[in-house]
């Protein structure tokens, strides 16, 4: 039987959602309310009633969450860290073993240290088809001593064309910083550091497509691009200073894993 009025009021509080307070409110026959996000977040998750159902999946070592997408010679592990390996003969890039509708997704990242000009690493969340809809980070390397690009891009029904940069306030090389995306019906939110960089608000009031409808897999690869990467592609990769190495861990994944692609509709109507 479905309920006609529905309202919770909860807050979660686990590893990968630090400082992240999450105020859940669904209501079956009102819209949804407003959302503000700050730095510590307080956001309206449209579809707990479906992470209830279908269940939380939490942080775990790669190759419980994770398996290489391709050249499984570039991949180095060491203990809970994983390197992928760009040579002048292939770059690597792995994949979720589920997919996902709504919930936030976390990696730990090293970038490449010293000239990365013309690389890109990337670390995003896609469905499959023609049609599909897409969240990417995509650091674009840089010669030595010029700042790392970050960009993001947001795909919908297989249109992007969102893509925005900016530069990061650290140095990416250097340490481990933490990646995040954070995605429920009203909203992806792109964080680093926990600290939102980018908003896409759905705006289906306007007219304008949101990417609600398809269940996602979580990504990450490094790769030559240096016909864009680099200022427009003016600078190629040097490949003297190859292997460029890419470095990952603290794997999160809070979300509701859904074995094929569910229409949010369908998941509330249950």
């Amino acid at each position: 039987m479905r309920t006609q009025s529905l309202l919770l009021q909860t807050i979660i509080r686990s590893k990968s959602f630090t400082e992240l307070h999450l105020s859940l409110s669904l209501s079956l026959s009102l819209p949804f309310p407003s959302m503000a996000v700050s730095f510590k977040m307080c956001a309206s998750f449209g579809l707990f009633v479906g992470l209830m159902m279908l269940g939380l999946v939490s942080s775990a070592k790669f190759d419980e969450l994770f398996q290489p997408g391709w050249a499984m010679d570039h991949f180095i592990y060491e203990g809970e860290l994983l390197k992928l390996k760009l040579d002048n003969y292939s770059g690597a890039g792995f994949a979720s073993k589920s997919k996902y509708l709504f919930g936030k997704v976390t990696m730990q990242i090293k970038l490449v240290e010293g000239d990365s000009a013309g690389t890109v690493t990337a670390y995003y969340m896609s469905s499959d088809g023609p049609n599909h809809n897409e969240f990417d980070f995509e650091f674009l390397g840089n010669t030595t001593g010029e700042p790392y690009l970050v960009q993001t891009n947001v795909y919908v029904n297989g249109v992007g064309n969102r893509e925005q940069r900016m530069n990061l306030w650290f140095d990416p090389t250097k340490d481990f910083h933490s990646y995040s995306i954070l995605w429920n019906q009203r909203q992806v939110v792109f964080l680093v550091d926990e600290t939102p960089i980018r908003v896409h608000t759905n705006m289906e009031h306007k007219g304008i497509p949101f990417p609600k409808d398809q269940a996602m897999g979580v990504y990450s690869s490094i790769w030559n691009a240096d016909d864009w990467a680099t200022q427009g592609g003016l600078v190629k990769t040097d490949w003297s200073h190859a292997p460029f190495i890419a470095s990952y861990k603290g794997f999160e994944i809070d979300a509701c894993e859904c074995p094929v692609s569910v229409a949010a509709n369908e998941i509330a109507d249950k």
